[in-house]
């Protein structure tokens, strides 16, 4: 199966966050956050931004594809995307670098890549600005995620750069919360009494 194709038709969450709440019910997604790349009437999916995998960086995985100079990539985490295609790799990344018809633009300035051509720029110097690594992703089938919504597991927030480029995937969780103005410690206690 291949990914759903970003969407970013008002009304639609392609370009926010995600944010798991503590009703979630779901160890998968247990305290995520996930930027939505795609989202419309059919499907949903997105990235797990805040999961790195545990002794997995970005040049190690460049150097196990034999990208050239991937050895040498500035040092970043590999993400698990989410429970979805985990052998796939996507490179969600600025708009500086463009691979061409194979990166579908999400939001407003933001690109998804899944292609061999991304992984050469992440290892050269015309490397995009920013950019993250995931393997996998997090998807939906038609009206799964709305349901999901409507049942309180997820909130949802506009995204930025920082939140999303950052390296301290420990604390991502309370930042995104904190753009609503909730704090982990008054949602947990408030899905204790519900």
């Amino acid at each position: 199966m291949d990914a759903p194709q970003p969407h970013t038709q008002s009304g639609y969450l392609g370009g926010k966050l995600l944010i798991a709440s503590p009703l979630i019910g779901d160890p998968r997604f247990d305290r995520t956050v996930i930027y939505m790349c795609a989202h419309d009437s059919e499907t949903a999916m997105g990235i797990i931004l805040n999961r790195p995998m545990t002794g997995f960086r970005l040049p190690d995985l460049l150097d196990q594809l034999d990208v050239a100079g991937g050895a040498q990539t500035a040092d970043a985490p590999v993400l698990e995307g989410g429970p979805v295609d985990r052998d796939r790799g996507f490179v969600l990344h600025t708009l500086d670098v463009a691979c061409g018809p194979a990166t579908e633009r999400v939001g407003d300035d933001l690109g998804l890549t899944a292609t061999q051509e991304i992984l050469n720029a992440l290892a050269s110097d015309a490397a995009p600005a920013r950019a993250l690594m995931a393997l996998g992703y997090a998807g939906w089938a038609a009206g799964q995620l709305e349901d999901e919504i409507s049942l309180n597991a997820w909130l949802v927030a506009d995204a930025d750069h920082s939140l999303i480029f950052d390296d301290k995937p420990e604390d991502k969780w309370a930042r995104a919360l904190s753009k609503l103005g909730v704090t982990p410690e008054f949602l947990t206690a408030s899905s204790g009494n519900a």
